[in-house]
């Protein structure tokens, strides 16, 4: 049965009183449930009394970290301004979930309310790609560059706190520690693993260090420190060409009772 994580929010303490939030969680289980979609416990997300102008949301930033971490098929939510007020905030999550491969299913609410360029009722990811569970914390990099990966004498792009070196008459071509990248990245396992920080505190911790990422911006997104954590360059292994190209038709990505789109095929 596929998966599904529901987001309720309420902005004012009258909302609150009147338990307007238990009635939006009703309704999106039995929608759930009508869709054949299985909500565990745990993924039932509240946030009471906070403003859907700003992102910074306790049960917000912990369904984000879950989508970020485990495959979920769907997220469901009561209308796009339960999810955020500002226009560019909806577009802003809805493309985050779908890079992680989930749908993003409105039980109400007009079409002229829901992020440009999607389908009425559910945003279906681009690629959508099998994801592995996180049943455990990463491994800390280990101690030395990882096995580079090549594709005829030319390396697969460095990870961020490498940088690669070519080859020569007299050495092979090989990645090298790059500083201070290097040391970002060490202190970044260490506050993950040691300290217990979530994906939402280490993204902050970056931006307000202001430490550029690999292609000089100045703010980290969720997806991209989930990356560095899960890429297996820091452990000592990399790989090229794990994707291939198929002639089987495409699968349908959508949860029944939302209108699909078909996933490329995979390359």
């Amino acid at each position: 049965m596929p998966t599904a994580a529901v987001y309720a929010r309420v902005s004012s303490a009258r909302q609150k009183e009147q338990q307007t939030i238990q009635s939006q969680t009703a309704a999106l289980l039995a929608h759930a449930a009508k869709l054949g979609l299985d909500v565990p416990a745990e993924w039932v997300f509240e946030d009471e009394g906070c403003s859907g102008a700003t992102l910074v949301r306790p049960a917000l930033e912990r369904l984000r970290d879950l989508v970020c971490q485990v495959p979920v098929g769907v997220v469901s939510c009561h209308a796009p301004d339960r999810l955020a007020r500002k226009y560019a905030y909806q577009a802003l999550l809805v493309e985050e979930f779908a890079r992680a491969g989930t749908e993003v299913c409105f039980v109400n609410g007009p079409t002229g309310d829901r992020p440009p360029g999607r389908a009425a009722g559910a945003v279906p990811g681009h690629d959508r790609r099998v994801r592995e569970g996180a049943d455990h914390r990463a491994d800390p990099p280990r101690q030395g560059p990882p096995r580079q990966a090549r594709l005829g004498e030319r390396a697969v792009g460095p990870p961020y706190g490498y940088r690669y070196v070519r080859k020569t008459d007299y050495t092979e071509a090989r990645y090298e520690p790059l500083e201070p990248e290097a040391t970002i990245v060490r202190e970044l396992f260490r506050r993950y693993v040691a300290d217990g920080a979530s994906i939402a505190e280490l993204a902050r911790w970056l931006s307000d260090r202001q430490v550029p990422t690999r292609t000089g911006k100045a703010r980290w997104d969720r997806s991209t420190v989930w990356g560095m954590l899960r890429n297996p360059a820091y452990a000592g292994r990399a790989a090229f060409s794990k994707t291939r190209r198929t002639d089987q038709p495409a699968r349908l990505t959508a949860p029944p009772g939302c209108k699909a789109t078909a996933s490329r095929p995979t390359r």
